[in-house]
């Protein structure tokens, strides 16, 4: 049996329609931000508004709306939790071998200032994680090696999120822009190019906006010419590589580039930068603030003083060999002919009393269309299993005892339980919203804002990526309205569509997965866990907004 969605509630108009809409997102803010509720029970309080909401207001069958509901819980723990867990646990094999010190060392060696710290590793490798494997993984894998610099737990997953902004875009090989032109129908390559100049901007941004954020303007003294370094080489090879090679590997490029730029310039300018850190500074009052707990106590001890012991160059590669292994996995996981010969395990199932049993109708879309629900049991080429795999021979080559190993395992379960149930309780509202048509209904909200539109239309994709967590998903959520609804009012597609994603990567940073995602590698506290939604989401606005301005931009003044 066939289900119609509808989009105006009761008989009522768009703005009744809106306003019962948005309960479940209202709710997720009250319970997160003003409540200060941990996020497994907001998550869990949402999705029970949620149904109520599907079942009564827009009259979806209950047997319909709970399937939903489940198949949004089981790609919270398929892919997202999966790559969660073997983050955690890469990072718990470099500790419980003691490998994770001399990592510490090679980088504190590399420049002691943890601004610089901050911009190496979640703005530039945290970039080559994003574009090499996504869904999380540059959040676990950066803020546990920026805890073990010495970095709270808050600061080191604010940084983070703050970080994986800009290259979330054109993340795990290009899946949001490879999206995005299957579900619109629009040139991959314009859609590559239209991205990457929205983006450019935000990059040069990023890297001198995170440390403001985190320790005011005067934190950028003494490192501004790193700082413009990171921003400018990311966007300069965002931009190249989007616009001549394509969307696949534009974050791997970039994110390498700017690793060489940092490292070039820690090497030429080391002793301007222990000169910084050897006297009151900036560099001194934001590695307080960064390594300060609430109770005051310090996690950088007497290393903010000290120059860390030199290691050998053999014992420095043994110790990096866990991340490098990730580096190869990843890799090797993206490389189509072997992904191809994983993917012949995958299973797909079309989900049961879902799947075309929806359908959605204009003006959503042109015509009445199945709205499909095909889930991909994908356990062997998910990039989980390449973090899996890693962990593995990171284990076996750092001769780590398999009853270590274990302990190491059943460590990350229990860090995991109430994470876990956080993402698969958003991911379970998000699905349930999209659909029974209540996402719709905010997008609809969104398209009757007339010349106005490509402002909104940033913020349409923020909202996606809030509520999905995921670049990929809104693409898949918003890509035809921002087509169909530019077609009616006369705008560029290829722009709209494109500044769905772009505006959608500044969601990334206060969905609740993403957090949850932060709490469970750093061990944040469930009051730190609303205090770092409260600290992401003024940042998540400002940047969205700003996305919307330079869209705006490139309607009416500069033309793609």
């Amino acid at each position: 049996m066939i289900w119609n969605q509808s989009y105006f509630l009761f008989g009522h108009g768009l703005i009744f329609s809106v306003v019962l809409a948005s309960l479940p997102v209202l709710t997720l803010l009250v319970l997160l931000g003003v409540m200060r509720k941990p996020a497994w029970v907001a998550g869990l309080s949402g999705l029970a508004i949620t149904l109520l909401l599907a079942t009564v207001a827009y009259g979806m069958p209950l047997r319909t709306a709970i399937s939903a509901a489940a198949n949004g819980a089981a790609f919270g723990i398929l892919p997202i939790s999966w790559i969660v867990f073997w983050a955690i646990v890469l990072f718990h094999v470099t500790v419980e071998t003691g490998h994770f010190e001399i990592i510490k060392d090679s980088v504190g060696r590399l420049t002691p200032d943890c601004r610089l710290q901050a911009l190496l590793i979640a703005f530039a490798f945290g970039g080559f994680l994003e574009g090499a494997a996504g869904f999380g993984t540059p959040v676990a894998i950066a803020s546990t090696m920026l805890i073990g610099l010495g970095f709270t737990a808050f600061s080191a997953s604010a940084i983070c999120l703050l970080a994986n902004t800009a290259p979330v875009a054109f993340g795990s090989i290009g899946i949001p822009i490879i999206t995005l032109a299957g579900t619109t129908g629009l040139p991959l390559d314009k859609l590559s190019v239209a991205v990457g100049r929205i983006c450019t901007p935000m990059s040069l941004l990023i890297p001198a906006y995170l440390i403001v954020a985190m320790g005011g303007f005067g934190s950028l003294s003494g490192i501004w010419a790193p700082t413009l370094i990171a921003g400018g080489v990311f966007a300069i090879m965002q931009l190249f590589v989007s616009t001549y090679l394509g969307p696949h590997l534009t974050d791997i490029f970039a994110a390498i580039a700017t690793i060489a730029a940092l490292v070039l310039w820690f090497r030429t300018h080391r002793s301007s930068d222990q000169n910084t850190m050897l006297t009151p500074s900036a560099a001194d009052s934001w590695r307080r603030f960064a390594c300060t707990n609430a109770d005051g106590t310090s996690t950088g001890s007497d290393e903010e003083r000290k120059v860390p012991p030199a290691h050998s160059t053999r014992e420095i590669l043994y110790a990096w060999l866990p991340y490098a292994l990730l580096v190869v996995c990843v890799l090797l996981w993206g490389w189509a002919p072997f992904q191809s010969i994983l993917n012949k395990a995958t299973i797909l199932i079309h989900w049961p009393y879902l799947d075309n049993v929806v359908q959605r109708v204009p003006p959503i879309v042109a015509n009445p269309t199945p709205y499909h629900a095909i889930y991909n049991l994908n356990l062997l080429s998910a990039s989980g299993t390449a973090c899996m795999t890693a962990s593995l021979l990171s284990a076996l080559c750092l001769k780590m005892r398999p009853r270590d190993f274990l302990r190491v395992i059943g460590k990350a379960i229990n860090q995991l339980k109430l994470p876990t149930v956080t993402v698969t309780s958003v991911l379970a509202l998000a699905f349930l919203m999209n659909y029974c048509g209540a996402t719709a209904t905010l997008g609809l909200a969104f398209s009757a804002t007339g010349r106005a539109f490509p402002f909104f239309s940033a913020l349409l994709g923020w909202i996606g990526v809030f509520l999905t967590g995921s670049d990929t998903s809104a693409n898949a959520l918003f890509g035809n309205l921002q087509v169909v609804t530019a077609g009616r009012l006369g705008f560029d597609p290829v722009l709209m569509a494109a500044a769905n994603s772009s505006g959608g990567v500044m969601g990334k940073m206060i969905s609740l997965q993403t957090i949850a995602v932060a709490a469970a590698a750093t061990g944040l506290t469930q009051a730190e866990q609303s205090k770092l939604f409260r600290f992401t989401l003024k940042h998540s606005i400002l940047l969205a907004c700003i996305v919307g301005l330079v869209t705006m931009l490139y309607t009416y003044v500069f033309h793609l």
